[in-house]
């Protein structure tokens, strides 16, 4: 008999490495043209945005460790690495069933027949003891449903290690965007508090004039509304920096201690960038991968879906020693084995394995979808943040123009007021538009910046970087696939 056992079992795995149903998966044509919209070059020179780490990126040294305490504190990026653990061993599992579970069971009974019940009519007392090693439940892939559902696990495991990198790449930008907006306020708050002096001793002076009479009740009043409108932007500018603090202690998970800094937004502040073409952006950007992984596990279902139409082998086995004594179960003859294949096949469904695999057919047509989608939102983020960065640029050379002229026309205006040749109000426009004008320009600074920090997440930049950060798992897809 065993001899009959064995080719059956070679058969078996013979018949279960059969290729799996999965469908040929041929990704769609890049719905985005071939090249980004034309940009008007940058005075840096620019260097490709996959090939710059974020440090290098971000060079200022408060910027970067913000970001690190970010990378290892932030509660989203835990929950994401978490879920490529979760991912992991569910694929685990999944490749956990393609392979037999070997067991070792052990059994001993000891049981009596009543005389009426026994053909001899006398009651029996029976023991049995056996220990055997076997298989149990093994289904053999013949059509390649397991390693259909093994290939779909593995890719949504990719998928989440893709969408692990897109929430790095994010939360390293987002910092970055909250750090300079609370430069940004902290270069208006410093000139706010330049003009509220200003004006405060502009009321101080106009005060005595006033009650020496050398100054009239309605120009006291304009200058005392000139400096109230000061301290209420300084006093705006103080909620708002306090705001964006409280921010970013939520983005880096910790609190954080950023005291106003002195120094005026810069163009080194963060690094410009080459745009290249749309083809290394999908090589780059985590979103694309991760959406092109659950494309695959998608197709893979597939598989799985057309294989439920054929037979199903499942196979039990054991092989040990039996006796009706204890002491002689590893006596010569006490060999016991079973082998106790079986073979389901689906004769009638009501429709539902067909209606499983047209389910998997639009999942993975919503997947494909999705996957174009992805491309067409990217490439928009690139397009918006090279139009960004273009006219961005020349809004600041004409607001660094309008400046200078509302400084040279608020000096005119008061030296028109000192000799008497105009009112006191044309000094309180000329004064308010020149403080408007400066918090413009400091504002236009920082949105320059932005877009280039915008840029560089568009283009998918510190791939380097964002693949090395540290999570739970151990080894890489490729090491660990089947």
């Amino acid at each position: 008999m065993a001899r009959r056992i064995a080719p059956l079992l070679l058969a078996a795995l013979i018949a279960a490495g059969c290729a799996p149903m999965i469908p040929p998966l041929a990704l769609p044509e890049s719905p985005v043209p071939a090249r980004f919209p034309d940009a008007a070059p940058t005075a840096a020179v620019p260097v490709a945005a996959a090939d710059l780490d974020w440090p290098q990126a971000f060079p200022d040294a408060e910027l970067q460790a913000l970001i690190a305490q970010a990378l290892a504190h932030n509660r989203d990026l835990r929950t994401a690495a978490l879920r490529v653990q979760e991912a992991r061993a569910a694929w685990g599992i999944q490749q956990a069933a393609l392979l037999p579970s070997v067991g070792l069971a052990t059994d001993a009974s000891r049981s009596r027949v009543p005389a009426d019940l026994n053909v001899s009519g006398k009651s029996v007392i029976a023991s049995q003891y056996q220990v055997g090693v076997g298989l149990a439940g093994w289904e053999l892939d013949l059509w390649g449903r397991l390693r259909s559902l093994d290939e779909a696990a593995l890719q949504a495991w990719l998928a989440s290690d893709e969408a692990r990198r897109g929430l790095t790449l994010s939360l390293a930008t987002q910092v970055a965007q909250g750090w300079l907006a609370l430069r940004e306020t902290d270069e208006r708050l410093a000139l706010a508090r330049e003009a509220i002096a200003s004006r405060n001793e502009s009321l101080r002076i106009f005060s005595r004039r006033f009650d020496v009479g050398a100054s009239s009740r309605l120009e006291l009043e304009q200058v005392r509304i000139l400096a109230t409108q000061a301290r209420a932007l300084g006093a705006q500018l103080e909620q708002q920096r306090a705001q964006q603090v409280n921010a970013l202690a939520l983005l880096t998970g910790v609190p954080v201690d950023l005291p106003p800094r002195n120094q005026p937004l810069a163009d080194a502040m963060v690094a410009d960038v080459a745009p290249g073409l749309p083809s290394a952006m999908l090589a780059s950007r985590p979103d694309i991968a991760a959406a092109e992984h659950r494309l695959r596990q998608a197709n893979a279902n597939i598989g799985a879906a057309r294989a439920a139409f054929f037979p199903q082998l499942t196979l039990t086995t054991s092989l040990g020693t039996a006796s009706a004594a204890l002491d002689g179960l590893f006596e010569p003859g006490s060999r016991a084995w079973t082998f106790a294949p079986s073979l389901s096949l689906p004769l009638f469904t009501a429709g539902r394995l067909r209606a499983n695999l047209q389910l998997s057919e639009v999942r993975r047509d919503i997947a494909v979808a999705d996957y174009e989608k992805t491309i067409q939102g990217a490439f928009r983020d690139v397009a918006d943040a090279l139009a960004a960065r273009q006219w961005l640029v020349e809004q600041l050379g004409i607001q660094k123009e309008a400046l200078a002229a509302q400084a040279e026309r608020a000096r005119l205006a008061r030296l028109r007021y000192d000799a008497g040749s105009a009112a006191f109000l044309e000094v309180l426009d000329a004064q308010r538009d020149l403080l408007s004008a400066q918090q413009q320009r400091v504002q236009t600074q920082r949105a320059l910046l932005a877009a280039r920090v915008s840029l560089y997440a568009a283009l998918g930049g510190g791939a380097h970087t964002v693949a090395a950060t540290p999570i739970a798992t151990s080894s890489s897809p490729s090491s660990s696939q089947p």
